[in-house]
């Protein structure tokens, strides 16, 4: 009898493109899909524009075009601290979700439990569902989410075969300290864990805050798999070019499950890539974060305005707001219920959280234009005067 996949007979609909579909509907302002609406730097467009005017239009090879590889291995030793072969070290990858969907059909097998801590990129939960993988989920607490060495203790068993660490995260905006990092790393070497980490957000840090990418601490590298890319940092999510550093000893095969998915990321795109880390200043990255602070303390002032209070966000442009005045049962209805009182559309927090945790939160993303951020405050403080009105 035909019939789907034991998977995909559970699967469902990323929220985030349910929302954004629904405010194209209403044509609202779309704060649920983190898409990047600022500006692609000129170099790094410019450099893409004459790859592709010059023919660099073919497969590259499997890890990646040489000269990206080599930006990337001086960008780690320069910003991560990470020492890097671009030869046998370094993956250019489809994204982070390519880098991190290859490595785990690579190092995992079916019914290996795996840490993700709450509240988690649902990418992240789903893609080790997917694989066959069991995610176990320790929970952080609003609104600094601290981690508690207990809890992620408590989530090892015999079968654990990894963590997961997203920093800064998405959609807590939480930043992991020096220590917390320690408290993981000495965990995963205890129990002979792979450590994965997203640090796709690691340029978007706060309040003079910095980020650390697990990797640079001592004696935790060999089983680290380090993912990171471009997409955010260059406003170009769509071009799909992301890395991923390991180990010589793991690499060919996370590198050969990639080419089997996604044979390679788009060369001319890699070529951007490669100019934006060659050429932009370090100012560049100071002003990144200097803006996205203001865009931080724009929606978040206009959150408290509207009566949802927000947890102020350490890092990456997303923040979780107290919906628990928007009416509705959970968060699909509050999300749906904003969305037709505003035109402004986020992410419930049920796609973040499980066990109920997330009813009363929604995730607001703030890496838009200046112009349509300041429409959504404005629309987003109606919800204030509406509510003045109702009372």
């Amino acid at each position: 009898m035909l019939g789907l996949s034991e998977v995909a007979n559970h699967i469902e609909q990323s929220t985030i493109r349910t929302m954004s579909v629904e405010c194209e509907k209403v044509q609202g302002v779309n704060l649920a899909q983190g898409v990047c609406d600022t500006e692609v730097p000129a170099v790094v467009r410019l450099a893409a524009e004459r790859a592709i005017e010059a023919g660099y239009n073919q497969y590259t090879r499997a890890d990646g075009i040489a000269s990206l590889r080599e930006a990337i291995a001086k960008k780690l030793q320069r910003q991560n601290g990470i020492k890097a072969d671009p030869d046998t070290e370094i993956l250019v990858t489809s994204g982070v979700t390519g880098g991190f969907d290859s490595a785990c059909r690579a190092l995992l097998n079916p019914g290996d439990e795996v840490v993700l801590f709450e509240p988690y990129y649902g990418y992240h939960y789903a893609t080790l569902v997917g694989q066959y993988c069991k995610p176990i989920l320790v929970s952080l607490d609003p609104p600094d989410y601290p981690l508690v060495a207990d809890r992620l203790a408590a989530a090892i068993t015999p079968k654990t075969r990894g963590i997961v660490v997203n920093t800064p995260s998405n959609p807590s905006g939480k930043l992991f300290s020096v220590a917390e990092l320690a408290q993981v790393a000495e965990v995963a070497r205890h129990h002979d864990l792979f450590l994965f980490t997203d640090e796709i957000y690691e340029h978007f840090v706060y309040d003079g805050e910095r980020h650390v990418s697990p990797a640079s601490l001592p004696g935790i590298a060999e089983r680290t798999i380090t993912n990171s890319g471009f997409s955010k940092v260059f406003s170009i999510t769509g071009w799909r070019v992301g890395f991923l550093h390991a180990s010589a000893r793991w690499l060919p095969a996370i590198s050969y499950f990639h080419d089997l998915t996604y044979v390679c990321a788009p060369s001319a795109f890699q070529h951007g890539a490669a100019a934006g880390l060659e050429q932009l200043p370090d100012s560049f990255y100071a002003e990144l974060i200097q803006e996205y602070q203001g865009k931080r303390e724009m929606i978040c002032a206009a959150l408290r305005v509207a009566g949802l209070e927000p947890s102020v966000p350490a890092g990456a442009y997303y923040v979780l707001a107290d919906a628990s005045a928007v009416p509705g049962t959970d968060s699909v209805e509050k999300a749906m219920n904003l969305l037709r009182t505003t035109g402004v559309a986020s992410v419930p927090g049920d796609a973040f959280f499980q066990r109920g945790r997330g009813d009363h939160l929604l995730r607001f993303c703030f890496a838009k234009t200046d112009t349509d951020l300041a429409d959504a405050c404005e629309r987003l403080a109606g919800l204030h005067r509406t509510a003045v009105q109702r009372s």
